[in-house]
Parts: C-alpha cells; structure tokens; sequence
C-alpha cells in the first residue's frame, strides 16, 4: 500500500482544496429555499466520484433530494463493500455565533471550520478520495458501491425507497460508514451501538388570537407558560422520564457490561470544562458515559411563541411551540415511544388548551458485532494508521438508516468515524482536523485491503 500511501501525501492540498469547494455550497436539505444548492452539491459529488474512476454515476431522483449512486465492480469473486455518506448538511444558525461565515471554510489551529465539515462532507470526501487513491495505484481490493445521499438530516425518508426499489443493486456483504467519532486522536475507537430517534413537534392552543396581558392576563390560561409546565413535568427528580410504559423495552445491560463499557477514558472533569458548565446532569444511578450512549433521553430542542422581538410587547400569546428529540436505545420501538409520548402530552394538558403532535422523523436503536469480518478488518485498518488499537463504543447519536439496511438488505454496518465529540457538529463552529480528514483517506484502503484477506479465510 505504500504506492497508495504516497498518492495520498502527495495530493493533500488538491483534495482539502476539493473539499472546500464542496463545503462552500450551502446544502441545507431542512430549507427549501436551499434547494439548488442541494443539487448543486448532488452534482458535485457525482462529477467527483465518476472522476475518481467510478462506473455507472447516477443521481437518483426521489420524491426529495436526490441520491447519488455509483460503483466499481472489479471481480465478482471478492467482497463488496457498500459506502454510505450524505452530503446534505444542517442549517447554520445561528450565524452570528460563527467565528467565521459557516459557508465559507477556513483552516485555524488545523482544523476545517465549515458547516458539513465533519457532518458528513468531511467524512464522506474521504471515502471518495480514498477511491480515488486506490483507483490510481491500481489496489482496490474489493468491489465497491457508493449511496450518497441528500436528506439525513431530515430522517432519510426517500432514501428508504430508493433501497427497497433497488436491492438488487445494492447486493453486498457490509455497509461501511463514516459519519461518526472516535474518543480521541490518541485514543481511537469504533463505535458497536448507536441510539434511535423519536423527535416531534408540540403546538399548544390557548384563546383563538393574541390578547392583551394586561386586560386578560390572571383569567386567560398562557399558552407559554403551561407548555413548559408541561414540559418540566415530563421528569422527575431523578431525571427519570415520566411518559407511562417508556421504559417498559429498554434493554438493560449486565453489570459486567457496563463495567466494560466504562473502561473507555473518560474525565469528567475535561468534559465540564470543554463544555463550560459546572455540574453534569443525568438519570440517577448511571455515568456520564452510560447516559449518552446506553440510556433512552428526553431533550427539548427549541421553544418558542409570543413576542420575542426587540423591546417590549405586552401579550398573552395564542399558541406556544416546542420541538422535543427522544433518543431510545436497543428493543425500543420509534414509533411506540411517538405514541406514549404523544398520548402522554395531550393528558397532561389543562383544559385551558388544545395540544396538537405532530411526528417528524425517527429510527431504530442498532447494535453492531464486534467478531465480524467486517469489524476485525476496521480495527486492524485504524491500529495500523493510528498505531493503536480502537477500542469499541457506543454512541449517542442515531443513524436511522443502520437499522433500514439490516432489515432492507441484510446487511450489518461498520461505523468507522474519525471525527471527535468536540468537532461541534449541528452547532456554531463546527470543525474538523485535517489530521483526521487525511488519517481517513490513509485508513479506508486498509479496510479493503484486509476485508478482502479476512473474508477468504
């Protein structure tokens, strides 16, 4: 691989130039104003993965964004390796909180500050320049189908389709994923778990129109204030979620389990510190790391409703929302915990207001095996580039479409992330090390190379 190896160093400014005309392009999938831009970015990723030496380049038009699929099928006698990516990003704001214009990518400190930098532009550039790399030295150990898609962030909805239409193109013997993190630089690992989604937005209704606070407020129920009454109720005082029968299929891991999964480095007090806060929060009884990677969570993502203007406005607003994620995690059904929650909420309510729910997207909980071939060749690929071997992890996030593949096409997942906690994605200032956008290009070759060896044994 050393011949693939020097490609790589040698074409390090082209390809980071190469990204960032990508992360330039504002593909925000959630704004429809966004909508060319999305294509644009489409577009740009197809040019590159046909110039990369991919056949049969296609963008895929759903009833969305469209998908870009692609593929280099060298022989049919070895494995295929199914890379999965999307190039939609989420939106910016606020704005006023970046640094620097989040559409306009910079390096500081050797980071990419971009929005999409390590979430997933970063990261799924890396797989095609990886392609790239080993097209031109001649070492692409394994078959290889690329599915980029332009909606993650908005819970992948066509992307569903377009497998189930397609599963014939789509035959394969692993997905391979890098839309993840590792613990640390110093500290490499593989993420084996990820947790699923419910997430859903509240609309409480109290008078028809806004009135006066001054001349109704006292007799007129405030739908702002009983929304988070509300809300505050939905745990207790252990941080325990209230929603009746939530918890009833959580999987609850063996002592010995969470023993193991503690082992994992971790300060508590470099976490508090890297995140500005004083104390941490959580379901009694658990760690940190427990509660972000093995526990089901209840989170509020946006309130709003009333005046909230410059100055002053003196109104008892008409409605109040709140957009609300519920992370679960293995046994858990998304849509079960839609419906406990939803009918949970609309019991609550005083008769004072109307409450409507209303369902965005969700995903399932998945655990990956840690004695696949599959696994085995990521962690021997990532110990070779970082001189240490991963450890496993799970993570807190979701990836609805893990779950889509298994039950689609039978197929497992290998998270093989390389970004960090800390890059900030989703929020202001996200970041990604040019370390780790070039340690990925150097990695993915391994994978193939010993997935290839591993799966003739």
């Amino acid at each position: 691989m050393e011949q693939t190896l020097d490609f790589i160093k040698t074409n390090e400014k082209r390809f980071l130039d190469e990204l960032f005309d990508l992360l330039r392009i504002p593909s925000v999938s959630a704004d429809g104003k966004y909508k060319n831009d999305v294509a644009r970015a489409c577009q740009f990723v197809a040019d590159k993965l046909k110039a990369a030496g991919a056949d049969n380049v296609e963008i895929c038009p759903t009833k969305g964004h469209p998908i870009v699929y692609g593929e280099k099928l060298i022989n049919p006698a070895l494995p295929t390796v199914i890379v999965y990516g999307h190039y939609d990003v989420q939106p910016a704001d606020p704005e006023n909180l970046w640094t620097t214009p989040p559409f306009e990518p910079q390096i500081r400190d050797g980071k990419i500050y971009a929005r999409g930098s390590c979430d997933d532009k970063g990261q799924v550039y890396m797989h095609i320049k990886a392609f790239e790399s080993m097209m031109k030295t001649n070492t692409l150990a394994c078959n290889v189908r690329f599915m980029i898609e332009g909606e993650e962030e908005v819970g992948s909805d066509n992307l569903g389709t377009f497998v189930k239409e397609n599963k014939d193109r789509l035959k394969g013997d692993v997905i391979l994923i890098s839309d993840t993190s590792m613990v640390a630089n110093d500290t490499p690992s593989i993420e084996v778990g990820l947790r699923g989604l419910s997430y859903v937005q509240v609309e409480v209704t109290g008078p028809n129109h806004d009135l006066h606070s001054g001349v109704y407020g006292g007799a007129v129920g405030n739908p702002i204030q009983i929304l988070c009454e509300m809300i505050a109720s939905m745990k207790d005082k252990n941080n325990h979620i209230t929603i009746p029968g939530f918890y009833d299929d959580v999987l609850e891991l063996t002592k010995e389990e969470r023993t193991e999964l503690n082992k994992t480095p971790f300060s508590e007090a470099d976490y508090k510190k890297e995140l500005g806060v004083d104390e941490l929060v959580g379901e009694t009884g658990y760690t940190a790391l427990e509660r972000t990677g093995i526990r089901p969570t209840f989170e509020l993502n946006g309130i709003w409703g009333g005046y909230t203007g410059e100055g002053s406005k003196t109104v008892l607003p008409s409605k109040a929302f709140a957009k609300i994620s519920m992370r679960l995690v293995p046994n858990q059904k998304s849509d079960k915990a839609t419906e406990l929650f939803t009918k949970h909420f609309k019991s609550i309510a005083p008769k004072t207001v109307k409450v409507k729910v209303t369902p965005f997207h969700g995903g399932e909980p998945v655990v990956t095996p840690t004695d696949s071939v599959a696994f085995k060749a990521a962690s021997m690929a990532i110990e070779k580039t970082f001189g240490k071997k991963p450890i496993p992890t799970r993570g807190g996030g979701s990836i609805p479409i893990v779950a889509l593949f298994e039950q689609e096409l039978g197929l497992k997942s290998v998270l093989m992330g390389f970004g960090l906690d800390s890059d900030l994605i989703h929020s202001p200032n996200e970041h990604y090390g040019v370390f780790n956008f070039m340690k990925g290009i150097e990695t993915i070759p391994l994978f193939f190379k010993y997935f290839a060896e591993l799966s003739k044994r």
